[in-house]
Formats: C-alpha cells, structure tokens, sequence
C-alpha cells in the first residue's frame, strides 16, 4: 500500500534514496522527454526510427560507392576514412558515377573516365556495363600513377585532369 502511494504521487519509487531522476515529478519527465523527442512523438516512435536511421545509415553511400570503399580497404589497404572523400569528389566531377558516362571530346568513358574505355577490358569482362570492373580499374590506375586517391585529386585540381 505505500508503495502505491508513492509511485502514485508521481515519485516513480516504491522506497529507499530516490535518484535525482526518479524524484522529479512524472510531469516534469513527460515534459523533459518531450522536448528532446519533437512533439507527438512516443518513446517507441523514437526507437523505431533510430532502427531505420542505423539501416540507412549503412547503405548511405549507394552501391557504387560502398563497392569503392570496400575495395579500397580489402584489395588496395588504403583507409577510406582518410581516402574515399577524394576518391568521391573526383569521380563526381569525372562521371558522376555513371557507368555510362561518356566524353565525346575525348573518347573517356565510364565511371573512372578512362581513355579509351577499351582499356577496362584489363580488369575484367562487361567493363562497358559492370560497376565493380570500372572502379576496380580506376582504382588500379590512381594506385600505379599517383598513389593514392588524395594525389590524384590534387592533380586534378591543379591541372583539370587525371
């Protein structure tokens, strides 16, 4: 019974040394919550959504650039943390990523822009439709020219090429 009426009188503790937390008013909890959870948004909303955000937040890059990541890290030993973001704005500003991305001033085709696009063929079948065969080749290429992803944007920035 007088646990009852304490947890009734909002104190959420049936005995002992109350924390700080528990001490506080059930309102003035509800009212804190509140404000960090947005309004008409429950605790399970809230958890359910962090469940989606954590999903998405592995698939945040798409495919084509988790593939580039992953290869960077198990195939070349490069650090993506450090590396990727190079990697990413220079292929951004080459092809958008499109496999099918094509110059016709110069002849570059695909992801990595490589001129001519037949020169793909060397690391693998279908370079003119496969993802994994232009990136596994443009990431060969920046590796035997510059080093490393972050060299090969520089150049680009100083000279508009790669």
């Amino acid at each position: 019974m007088l646990a009852a009426a304490a947890i009734a009188a909002g104190s959420g503790f049936a005995g002992g040394n109350p924390s700080a937390h528990q001490a506080r008013p059930a309102a003035a909890r509800t009212a804190h919550a509140a404000t960090f959870r947005g309004p008409g948004k429950t605790s399970a909303t809230l958890l359910s959504t962090q469940a989606e955000a954590a999903t998405r937040r592995h698939h945040r890059l798409g495919w084509k650039r988790e593939m580039a990541w992953k290869m960077m890290y198990n195939r070349f030993h490069w650090r993506p943390k450090h590396q990727f973001r190079f990697l990413n704005r220079l292929w951004n500003r080459e092809s958008s990523w499109n496999v099918h991305a094509y110059n016709p001033y110069s002849g570059a085709y695909g992801i990595p822009q490589a001129v001519p696009g037949g020169k793909m063929s060397s690391a693998g079948p279908h370079w003119r439709t496969s993802a994994r065969t232009q990136i596994r080749w443009g990431l060969r290429y920046i590796r035997s020219r510059y080093g490393s992803p972050r060299r090969a944007w520089a150049h680009s920035c100083a000279t508009g090429w790669y």
